[in-house]
């Protein structure tokens, strides 16, 4: 039986396992540390932990200064907080100088659930996606969410690591790719191609699954980084598939749909369209219902796919 755990946690574990190889990395949070897991990485590495209190802004400055200083700093708080509040820090103190610092932002997307649209971040990856510089990671599961954290160390500069809430089940392997820049075939196909990311790329491969059955031939693309964004890889399948449909638990504005779009425009003739939140906030619900009322299930999925190729419903 799958194993089904957080990201967050995982985000948690990784940074502690990391941490016991690399003395470099420290860890700051904003007083959140037992909602983002980084009180996994305090308890073993209590002397690399530093807790900022209600002081993002003051906490990206900080971490600017510990890359100078040759340090390694992994910075957490609600992915809100981070790429909202501190926005400017961000973007000045870190990204403009290429500052090596990354971001473990999690309680991303409309899964935060109960806690409502005003914590919900639906923008953050548009946020981070324009600021020069900045690698963004959306792992799909608990195993891809360890291998962002030990590779998002490897590189220099900024980096994004987007963090789910909720339990998920890990779908992908220690084997299963993790390329920076390179997005995972997961399924094969001819007939329609979905491209997902983070925690929808479960529920693509699941409406794959059942167009399977009504004889549709669908591909499924794991993009697990948005930013350097695989181009290539998509334009290809584009091409090979004649529709594409992309799907994100974000604004389709800005964020994977925006950059299929971007791909695919002058350069595909495939037909396309958008799943993800249609510029809306987000509201208090359970993640599955939220999915269900912002057509993120893999019933939407497949009659996405359904209309593209012009079939009956």
């Amino acid at each position: 039986m799958a194993e089904s755990k957080s990201l967050r946690v995982a985000y948690g574990e990784a940074l502690a396992e990391l941490g016991a190889v690399n003395d470099k990395v420290v860890v700051l949070d904003a007083d959140l540390a037992h909602a983002t897991m980084t009180s996994l990485f305090q308890a073993k590495h209590p002397e690399r932990f530093f807790n900022f209190g209600l002081a993002e802004a003051n906490m990206m400055g900080a971490a600017a200064g510990m890359s100078h200083s040759g340090l390694i700093p992994f910075v957490s708080t609600f992915a809100l907080f981070g790429t909202g509040r501190a926005y400017e820090q961000i973007r000045n103190s870190i990204a403009y100088v290429n500052a090596n610092v990354k971001f473990g932002l999690s309680h991303s997307g409309l899964s935060v659930g109960e806690d409502g649209g005003s914590h919900q971040s639906v923008e953050d990856i548009a946020l981070m996606r324009v600021v020069p510089n900045m690698t963004i990671f959306v792992p799909c599961d608990s195993a891809e969410t360890r291998k962002a954290v030990f590779a998002a160390a490897e590189i220099d500069g900024p980096v994004y690591i987007r963090v789910a809430r909720p339990v998920v089940e890990t779908f992908t392997g220690p084997d299963t790719p993790f390329f920076p820049g390179k997005a995972n075939l997961l399924r094969e196909g001819r007939d329609v191609c979905i491209v997902a990311t983070g925690l929808m790329v479960k529920e693509a491969l699941t409406a794959a699954g059942s167009l399977a059955g009504k004889g549709i031939r669908a591909a499924v693309l794991n993009v697990h980084t948005i930013k350097p964004f695989d181009s290539e890889t998509v334009l290809a399948a584009a091409n090979r598939c004649d529709a594409v449909v992309s799907v994100e638990e974000h604004s389709v504005i800005g964020g994977l749909g925006s950059a299929v779009a971007e791909t695919l425009a002058g350069q595909s003739a495939a037909t396309f369209r958008r799943l993800g939140i249609q510029d809306r906030f987000g509201q208090s619900g359970k993640p599955a219902d939220l999915f269900k009322a912002y057509g993120l299930t893999p019933a939407h999925i497949e009659e996405a796919c359904l209309k593209l190729l012009g079939k009956n419903i």
